[in-house]
């Protein structure tokens, strides 16, 4: 007779979480993706006429802002994902602030909350808890880049400005003898 392996009660939960994280994050990498185009297109344009400290400056930050939150969302996590190191060495992202560390937290207050007998209201209310702690510790960057992008906007309107040529209209004015098309013309 052939032993089985020993079973594991929460394999089976343990699967069906990986795959509702997987999509997860499969969205989050598609929404990462659709946000990157234009903003790395926006980024090279910028650099075209905006001298920095280096040519194509603000393309490379979109680029290393990319691959930080591509490390942020790890997507291959559940078979080992792969880590990166930065370019001094160390870890490139904090461990706080991935995909995988939100939801162990999240997941962390729901078990404790279950284990204490909590009830669906208390456990809401732990959940509440915890995303404002992470509120809370991340609120500054988004401060930081919102200042970064008026400050972008600012100068590309200044640098405009600097050249002295107005923006051209979408679509040139219509003739004023000339009626809209679809009109019925009346005889003079």
């Amino acid at each position: 007779m052939t032993m089985l392996p020993p079973h594991d009660p929460h394999a089976r939960w343990r699967f069906f979480r990986d795959v509702l994280v997987f999509q997860l994050k499969l969205v989050l990498g598609n929404l990462q993706n659709f946000a990157l185009v234009p903003v790395s297109l926006v980024a090279a344009l910028i650099d075209c006429f905006v001298k920095g400290k280096h040519e194509g400056e603000r393309f490379y930050w979109v680029l290393e802002w990319g691959r930080r939150t591509d490390e942020a969302i790890d997507i291959y996590s559940s078979i080992g994902g792969y880590t990166h190191a930065s370019p001094d060495g160390g870890p490139s992202m904090k461990s706080e602030y991935t995909v995988d560390s939100v939801l162990a937290r999240i997941e962390g207050v729901i078990v404790r909350e279950y284990e204490k007998g909590g009830t669906a209201a208390s456990v809401k209310s732990a959940v509440d808890k915890a995303m404002d702690e992470m509120h809370a510790k991340t609120s500054g960057v988004g401060d930081r880049a919102n200042e970064a992008l008026k400050t972008a906007g600012d100068k590309l309107r200044e640098k405009l400005e600097k050249t002295g040529k107005p923006p051209e209209p979408d679509v040139p004015p219509p003739e004023p003898d000339v009626p809209p098309p679809g009109t019925p013309q009346t005889p003079q």
